[in-house]
């Protein structure tokens, strides 16, 4: 009734830190494995994250396109996440009608 079954999710997360979009991408792995298995999952478990890719965009704006410019730093993570997940199967269980 209970199987298990290895996923691998790709995942993506921006943010103004590091760790904000880090934290954005890991989010996001829960939602992509509901939507690979369609059933009752009891357990998400990582086993291994790999980078494919992380960019830093850095931008000056200004205030009035002249007066007091700042830098604002942008950061975008993209994961390969590999998971186990264990989950019950709805088509094996027999329901009986009454």
């Amino acid at each position: 009734m209970k199987k298990t079954q290895q996923l691998s999710v790709r995942v993506n997360g921006k943010g103004e830190s590091k760790q904000r979009a880090f934290a954005i991408a890991l989010s996001q792995v829960q939602k992509e494995v509901f939507n690979h298995i369609g059933d009752i999952v009891l357990r998400i478990e990582p086993q291994d994250i790999q980078v494919v890719s992380a960019k830093q965009m850095i931008t000056t704006e200004r205030f009035l396109f002249v007066f007091l410019p700042r830098k604002r730093t942008l950061y975008d993570i993209t994961l390969d996440v590999s998971v186990n997940v264990s989950f019950v199967n709805l088509a094996d269980i027999e329901f009986k009608s009454e």
